[in-house]
């Protein structure tokens, strides 16, 4: 399970450190792709065949299904981690998610996500804000 909230910077060469403790359960080959908020998605290989599996089913059915089948499928990209723990990012990627020289790396249960600095704070201003909305919400049976 991926935990925590890390801030790194992108090498020159769009490479971007993976935080080490992220780095075992990830493993050697993993895949990035567009993500819901404007953030970027990052599977293991094993966790994105079974996220891959869901969304190919959905190729087919409502305009939102095939349309968020197609966000994740053609958007993503497989990439290896370096030895020093670096992944390369796409610069379709980078654009989607509006990333500069800095990122905010979250670890959200079985993906990590990658965020521009002034989109994640914002973002976690705004939740931390309406949280307790949220949790009724949430908790609502109705």
């Amino acid at each position: 399970m991926f935990l925590g909230e890390y801030l790194h910077t992108f090498d020159t060469k769009n490479r971007i450190s993976v935080p080490s403790k992220f780095r075992k359960e990830l493993g050697r080959v993993v895949v990035v792709t567009r993500g819901l908020d404007h953030c970027l998605y990052v599977y293991s290989r094993k966790a994105w065949e079974k996220e891959a599996r869901v969304y190919a089913a959905e190729v087919n059915g409502s305009a939102a299904r095939r349309g968020l089948a197609r966000l994740f499928l053609a958007g993503s990209s497989e990439a290896e981690v370096d030895g020093s723990g670096r992944v390369l990012i796409p610069d379709h990627l980078k654009s989607f998610a509006s990333i500069g020289e800095k990122a905010v790396i979250a670890g959200v249960a079985d993906r990590v996500e990658i965020w521009e600095e002034e989109a994640w704070k914002k973002y976690t201003t705004e939740i931390e804000r309406d949280a307790n909305a949220f949790a009724e919400k949430v908790g609502d049976k109705n």
